[in-house]
């Protein structure tokens, strides 16, 4: 112990007072600095194969959370509550009183935390405890921090030193700042919280604390210290956008690069995946749900393509280039990948190569094993007998990920996903999106704001219907305020003129069942096309406003795409009737969910948009606002507003 603390001293690393106390006066704890040695810890050590995280609550017994497994190609974890295997969304709470418009802790749960976290500092106290440092963000842009954990919770550690990368004690320097912390609780999930996922956000000048009452890594490891990305970005005027970021090459040596965003369960994973042939070597578009017909095509040669992040890439002002486009970098060191798609051997090959025979041990969340067996992605745990969890999930390390590119690029198509249900004339919906829409830049602003997460999503509990994530579609895990978000969003927007934007729908298109086809046709489509300006005749005004342009044809290697899947409207078992039945849903979620950004925080630009929205404006009334041209490609965000002030004046 005491030479931890004397290499921090002579590496002029200072711990911040709580954390000394708390290390100082624990039973024990160890200092880990390898993801190998946590994935040791995580089975008990050595000469263990199985292992039970399990604790005495008071006045319930003992309890299992999960049981663990150590297997051919890493760790495996299944927990004993089918609760426990997906994200709650009403996780977070905030402690402190800096700016922020979430739920603060008092407000929800009726007391102070002060007293919370004395009692969770004692519980960890009587602990022995696994801590080690590490780096949330890439290349220096991010947060340095430190993980203490009960040592029995040691899957839920190497989850956590895999996502943000750990940092070995020796290889620290004295330019490291401890700006975050997260303490891991368990028990208090069951003692205070009537066994819900809590965790609090506790903010300070320099010290961002998150208290994870639970031991699912999706809201505090992963979208807990995403949080803390964003609180760090908010004081310094960047993001971190919720997306995957794709580098494609066309079978003619076009590249274009995509950014694809969404509300959780929108298709972000999903974007780095190869097309699976049929048997007949065709491609299915997808299968209509009332005649069971199919449409397939013929795809000769798929494009090539190298994954970029996964799930968040920070936009920090230093990578950009003044270009007129959005440069963006990985901000995670590791992939938290839903796999519910991969339903039996071969339904998606390169995942299942990297999973079986890995370079470096992995993380299986909800997937069945035997110890010293292999974990295989597509034998999912089941929630109760016959009904498999909708979130099973690997954490991959990002630098064994084949032909990933590991350095900033920058963003030729911005693309925004929905989970679209089915839509008839009997049963309308808002699953009226065709294969994807061309968006003027101020309405994919507005796609942002509202970032609906959509139709049957699997990786949340509960939220059947068309509920919103919020500014960014990753509101949920940011903890400030809800109008600064939308101000650098639109900024951000209006500095990059040459990005254009799309919006594409996955799980149906009116009646049509498609899965996630529609974005990886367009992603096979526009790089074929390269900078290539589409025809006249080939899009215009969507029927519903809200969907920008729609497109009149589209052929693919001699392939014609059915103008059934590209409007909607054209579906006989929706028609018209049906489709605008549709557009009045989507329309009253825009009017539901957009006047809480009306704040006087707001930019006028910002208000122009969201004012224009709810007056029910035509295509050309956003494009208007923000043109989809190069007219203001080296304007900054103030002069495109001034620019507009003087336009009305």
């Amino acid at each position: 112990m005491n030479d931890f603390f004397k290499l921090l001293e002579k590496k002029k690393i200072t711990l911040p007072d709580n954390i000394y106390v708390l290390l100082t006066s624990c039973r024990k704890f160890t200092v880990f600095n390898t993801v190998d040695e946590l994935a040791v810890a995580a089975v008990g050590g050595e000469n263990s194969n199985t292992f039970e995280v399990k604790y005495d609550i008071p006045g319930k017994g003992e309890h299992t959370e999960a049981i663990v497994h150590r297997v051919t190609n890493g760790i495996s974890a299944n927990y004993s509550e089918a609760y426990m295997r997906r994200r709650d969304p009403d996780t977070m709470s905030i402690s402190d009183d800096l700016p922020s418009d979430k739920q603060r802790f008092k407000d929800k749960f009726g007391y102070n935390f002060r007293s919370l976290k004395a009692e969770t500092f004692s519980w960890l106290k009587e602990q022995e405890l696994a801590v080690f440092f590490f780096f949330a963000g890439n290349d220096k842009i991010g947060i340095g921090g430190i993980a203490i954990a009960p040592a029995n919770a040691g899957f839920f550690a190497m989850g956590l030193s895999m996502l943000q990368k750990i940092i070995p004690i020796n290889d620290l320097t004295s330019d490291f700042e401890i700006e975050s912390v997260i303490y891991v609780a368990p028990t208090f999930r069951h003692t205070h919280f009537n066994g819900t996922q809590v965790v609090v956000h506790n903010r300070s000048e320099n010290l961002h604390e998150i208290f994870s009452y639970n031991l699912y890594p999706g809201p505090s490891a992963k979208k807990g210290l995403y949080g803390a990305l964003l609180s760090k970005g908010e004081k310094e005027g960047w993001i971190t956008a919720h997306c995957s970021t794709v580098r494609v090459i066309s079978p003619y040596d076009n590249v274009t690069t995509f950014m694809h965003e969404g509300a959780s369960g929108g298709g972000k994973s999903e974007m780095l995946q190869n097309i699976v042939r049929e048997q007949n070597g065709l491609v299915l578009i997808g299968q209509n749900i009332v005649t069971e017909e199919k449409r397939l095509i013929n795809l000769p040669l798929f494009c090539s393509f190298n994954p970029v992040t996964d799930d968040m890439a920070m936009c920090h002002p230093s990578l950009q280039k003044d270009d007129g486009k959005l440069t963006v970098l990985d901000a995670e060191n590791a992939w938290f990948i839903r796999v519910d798609g991969i339903k039996e051997y071969g339904d998606d090959p390169f995942l299942e190569k990297i999973t079986i025979n890995p370079k470096s041990p992995l993380l299986f969340l909800n997937i069945k094993s035997n110890p010293d067996g292999t974990a295989l992605i597509w034998d999912h745990t089941e929630d109760e007998p016959g009904k498999k969890c909708p979130n099973p999930r690997v954490i991959i390390p990002r630098n064994i990920v084949p032909d990933v590119m590991t350095r900033p690029v920058t963003v030729d198509v911005r693309s925004f996903g929905v989970r679209t249900p089915p839509c008839s004339l009997e049963n309308p919906s808002y699953g009226i999106i065709g294969l994807f829409h061309i968006l003027p830049p101020a309405l994919a602003w507005l796609w942002r704001l509202v970032a609906p997460r959509g139709y049957a999503n699997p990786s949340i509990i509960g939220g059947s219907g068309m509920e919103s994530e919020g500014v960014g579609s990753y509101w949920p895990f940011a903890t400030g305020k809800m109008s600064h978000h939308a101000n650098m969003l639109l900024e951000q927007i209006i500095e990059t003129p040459r990005t254009r934007y799309t919006l594409v729908p996955n799980q149906h298109i009116g009646v049509w069942k498609v899965g996630f086809k529609p974005q990886l046709i367009m992603r096979e489509y526009l790089t074929r096309r390269g900078n290539a300006q589409l025809r006249s005749d080939q899009y215009q005004d969507a029927r519903c406003s809200l969907l920008g342009y729609e497109l009149n044809y589209l052929t693919l290697e001699g392939a014609k795409i059915p103008s059934r899947f590209l409007q909607v409207h054209r579906q006989p078992e929706v028609g018209i009737e049906g489709y605008d039945s549709g557009a009045e849903i989507l329309f009253e979620f825009f009017k539901k969910e957009l006047p809480k950004y009306l704040t006087p925080e707001l930019s006028a630009t910002g208000r122009r948009i969201v004012d224009a929205c709810l007056a029910g404006a035509t295509v050309e009334d956003y494009n208007s606002i923000i043109p989809m041209n190069y007219q203001y490609s080296f304007l900054s965000a103030k002069d495109y507003e001034q620019s507009n002030d003087n336009n009305r004046l």
